[in-house]
């Protein structure tokens, strides 16, 4: 990669890090690993969580999908990891809409 392709990226995630998306993900990240039990339970619902939604076998993912945020509800109670897992999602659907619009934009096939 040459210097002005990187100096181009670091710009752009320069305005990420500005963005109000990943400012309110920085802060409730920051929040949940002062909790680093209740941490690692929120890290134990996304990786379970992940692994449904990136299987190879896609046989009943709702319904998996759906037991899991069963077995997790209580998890989910807590104002501060719903908060973290909302700023999480926002976050993650921003670098997505980042994500389609390059593709869309450099006609990658």
């Amino acid at each position: 990669m040459d210097n002005h392709m990187r100096s181009a990226i670091m710009t752009f995630v320069q305005e990420v890090k500005q963005s109000e998306a990943y400012s309110n993900y920085s802060l409730q990240l920051k929040r949940m690993k002062e909790r680093p039990e209740l941490y690692g339970k929120v890290n134990e619902f996304r990786k379970k969580n992940f692994d449904i939604q990136n299987s190879e076998s896609p046989e009943n993912v709702m319904e998996r999908l759906e037991d899991l945020e069963r077995e997790y509800a209580w998890l989910r109670e807590d104002a501060l990891v719903e908060d973290f897992l909302q700023a999480e999602l926002a976050f993650c659907r921003m670098m997505q809409e980042v994500d389609v619009l390059v593709v869309r934009e450099l006609d990658f096939q």
